[in-house]
């Protein structure tokens, strides 16, 4: 079995747990997700991890096209963009903006409690992979500790040792919190709703003028 296949079954995006966390992420972050195209992109954003031999490698970073395919057959291209740029090395490929779908994903990392997260990567292998690609970003400044924006990932609380695991989930959750609002969370989240208004005008069909 795969590490993608693994992942959706019992790993980090577990296909209940990871959605349901989704959308409380979105719940804090834009307000109820009372469009029920939301809860089906919530549900199949990820499910393109099936099969994959990698999480963050070439395959694993084509895991949102499943979604994409499935949200654009049923609902048009906007919604299949909408699934599609969740993901941030998909948008930077493509030169697009990022879905709002991309902070509420993130979000449910840094809402799942830490010792559930870290049953489910362990179980699944995938920290393995995640703690390779945290230890090489540290030394050569690579896709998880951006030292460039965060020069304070490099650097861990005392007693915690350097590049372990306590040190990656740390910086992690730490990025997160950053990206979702941090300390500043009424400015972030009213960024992020603006976001999400301009998106939900292109994601939402106009309405035919009545005939006479």
């Amino acid at each position: 079995m795969t590490i993608g296949t693994k992942s959706l079954l019992y790993g980090a995006h577990q296909f209940v747990l990871h959605p349901l966390f989704v959308a409380l992420g979105w719940w804090k972050l834009y307000g109820a997700p009372l469009d029920p195209r939301l809860w089906i992109t919530f549900f199949v954003h990820d499910l393109g991890y099936l099969g994959k031999p990698n999480m963050d490698g070439p395959e694993g970073e084509s895991h949102p096209e499943l979604g994409a395919w499935i949200m654009e057959k049923l609902f048009g291209k906007q919604w299949g963009d909408f699934c599609r740029y969740h993901s941030r090395s998909t948008a930077r490929n493509d030169g697009r903006e990022l879905s709002p779908l991309c902070d509420a994903d993130k979000y449910a990392t840094a809402l799942i409690p830490r010792w559930l997260y870290l049953l489910l990567v362990r179980a699944t292998g995938e920290m393995d992979e995640y703690l390779q690609h945290f230890r090489q970003s540290l030394q050569y400044k690579g896709k998880y500790a951006k030292t460039w924006d965060f020069p304070g990932d490099q650097h861990p609380p005392d007693g915690m040792a350097y590049g372990s695991v306590d040190h990656w989930y740390w910086a992690m959750t730490r990025h997160l919190y950053r990206r979702t609002g941090g300390k500043n969370v009424k400015d972030a989240f009213s960024k992020a709703r603006e976001r999400f208004e301009l998106i939900r005008v292109q994601i939402t069909p106009k309405q035919n003028p009545p005939q006479n």
